[in-house]
């Protein structure tokens, strides 16, 4: 694949996916940063333990659960609060990211994965990703 950017996908490795909100970071950063939360704006995550409470921390091992009953082992391997945090969940690395954008914010996840995963969750789960940052940028603007 070629490097550039078509409807807001990037095909440069890591893969990036934004979007804008009318929401204040504050506000961005508490549904993205806080477990409890993720539901409200990632109906297929329905809770996760072990990754910090009521914020994500760094160097927490945990579980995240998907689609209602399959526990999915996870790692917070890194955090700025108020601006960015990792996590490896499976094979994949996936950085959530929050910044001020004009009046409201902008908020980025990146995924990757080693070798020749990358290139299939590329396919696989960026699009989901991608109406995910979306979907989270409009309920924060909600608030």
């Amino acid at each position: 694949m070629s490097a550039g950017v078509e409807n807001g996908y990037s095909f440069a490795v890591p893969h990036s996916f934004s979007a804008d909100s009318d929401a204040a970071v504050g506000v961005a950063w508490a549904l993205v940063a806080r477990p409890s939360r993720w539901s409200e704006w990632a109906p297929h995550v329905c809770g996760a333990w072990g990754l910090g409470s009521p914020e994500v921390q760094a160097g927490r091992r945990g579980a995240a659960r998907l689609l209602w009953i399959v526990p999915v082992p996870a790692s917070i391997s890194a955090k700025t609060p108020g601006r960015s945090w990792t996590w490896r969940v499976g094979p994949m690395t996936l950085d959530h990211a929050v910044e001020a954008h004009g009046a409201g914010s902008r908020i980025t996840m990146t995924m990757s994965a080693p070798g020749p995963l990358d290139s299939v969750l590329a396919a696989t789960y960026g699009p989901v990703v991608r109406t995910l940052v979306r979907r989270l940028a409009r309920v924060a603007g909600e608030r």
